[in-house]
């Protein structure tokens, strides 16, 4: 059985965003920008979750080319997506300790130009990741519209990150780009959380006779 267009278009999505995942974890540290490194362990669960979309989608391919009919197909993809939910929360709570640590660090060196870069790029990123899956139907499959909501929610780490850091630059109030970085937090946490509940009524749902 050959791939699908969403199998092929989330393994993509996930190699090309594993890459600008390490960029702006390194520079992140690099620059001393919070939000950005922020951004970057944002991504990291960005690529961990449509990863495992990624994986559903093969095995669910696995599975029918093995003419496994006692296995429902919707549910192992909705399954992916709930656990990457989890996921998620825990990346935030990653986020906001390290956030809430270094705004009790005094004098702290952000190279701006850098940083800023960096976070452009990745913005960047977030979007060609979201033209690529976006679905012009519709929400058909909820596997891949998780991992579309998941992109646009990166994108607006990455917006987050670049207003951090020019706020930062002009007025020399380093604590602002630490307050974004709990910003973006509070989205992820947001978006977590909205995805675990959409998820979790799908998989206790009984399937329905066909």
């Amino acid at each position: 059985m050959e791939k699908s267009q969403d199998e092929k278009k989330t393994a993509f999505v996930v190699l090309f965003s594993a890459v600008i995942m390490v960029l702006e974890i390194f520079f992140g540290l690099f620059s001393n920008s919070m939000a950005l490194l922020a951004d970057g362990i944002h991504m990291g669960s960005h690529v961990l979750a449509i990863g495992l979309s990624w994986r559903a989608y093969v095995l669910v391919r696995h599975l029918k080319r093995k003419q496994a009919d006692n296995i429902d197909s919707e549910k192992v993809l909705t399954l992916a997506a709930y656990t990457s939910g989890v996921l998620l929360l825990l990346f935030a709570i990653f986020i906001i300790v390290e956030a809430v640590e270094r705004f009790f660090v005094p004098n702290l060196e952000i190279r701006y130009l850098e940083a800023m870069v960096v976070a452009a790029i990745g913005l960047i990123v977030n979007i060609i990741c979201a033209l690529v899956l976006h679905d012009k139907s519709g929400h058909d499959d909820y596997n891949r519209h998780s991992a579309y909501l998941h992109v646009l929610a990166d994108a607006l780490t990455s917006i987050g990150a670049i207003f951090g850091l020019i706020c930062a630059m002009i007025w020399n109030i380093t604590w602002i780009d630490t307050i974004v970085s709990l910003i973006c937090s509070a989205v992820i946490i947001r978006w977590a959380t909205r995805m675990l509940f959409d998820t979790s009524k799908i998989l206790t749902t009984k399937e329905k006779t066909k």
